[in-house]
C-alpha cells in the first residue's frame, strides 16, 4: 500500500512556513524534517509522531495509538496515530504539533 498523500498533504499545510522544513520520502511514505529531526510522517494511512521519550507514555495513552514498530523493534519516543484518531483538523495539529515541539528541542543536523 503506498501512503496516504491526502494525509500527507493536511500535514503540509499544518506545517506550512516553518523555517527549515523538509519533506522526506522514506520508509514507503513520507518524513517530514525540522532542522534536520524528524518531526512526524506518513507511513500507509497512518501518523507517525516523534514525541520524544518524556512524552511517550502519556502519548500512547490516546486513543487510537501504539508503538511505532516496522522491524519487530519498537521506537522509544515515537508512536503511530491511526486514522481515528486524527479524522478532526484539531486532532491532527496537536499530533503534529507535539511532533514539531519535540523535534525543535533536538540540535539541527
Amino acid at each position: 500500500m503506498a501512503y496516504d498523500e491526502a494525509l500527507a498533504d493536511r500535514i503540509q499545510g499544518i506545517l506550512a512556513g516553518q523555517p527549515g522544513l523538509e519533506a522526506k520520502k522514506m520508509f514507503g511514505g513520507v518524513g517530514y524534517m525540522v532542522q534536520g529531526n524528524m518531526a512526524c510522517g506518513v507511513h500507509k494511512d497512518m501518523l507517525i509522531v516523534r514525541v520524544g521519550p518524556d512524552a511517550y507514555e502519556q502519548s500512547m495513552a490516546y486513543p487510537h495509538t501504539r508503538p511505532f514498530d516496522m522491524t519487530g523493534r519498537a521506537m522509544k519516543g515515537w508512536v503511530m496515530v491511526e486514522p481515528d484518531g486524527f479524522t478532526h483538523l484539531a486532532d491532527l495539529e496537536q499530533w503534529v504539533r507535539a511532533g514539531l515541539d519535540f523535534a525543535l528541542t533536538l540540535p539541527p543536523k
